[in-house]
């Protein structure tokens, strides 16, 4: 469950970012938002790869 708290941890992170891009205009939290994004797809496409791999050898 390690992995499910990380990609948790990382959105509660983003949190404070997407409030002040949407909320009050910060260009640069949109660029921390999007660099969190990146990371998080990033970061889910590593476990596919673990699911997957844990999948066929079992």
């Amino acid at each position: 469950m390690s992995r499910f708290d990380e990609i948790k941890n990382l959105v509660m992170g983003l949190e404070a970012d997407f409030e002040k891009f949407y909320e009050k205009g910060n260009q640069a939290a949109g660029t921390r938002v999007r660099k969190g994004m990146q990371d998080l797809k990033t970061m889910a496409q590593d476990i596919r790869k673990e699911v997957q791999d844990k999948k066929n050898a079992g």
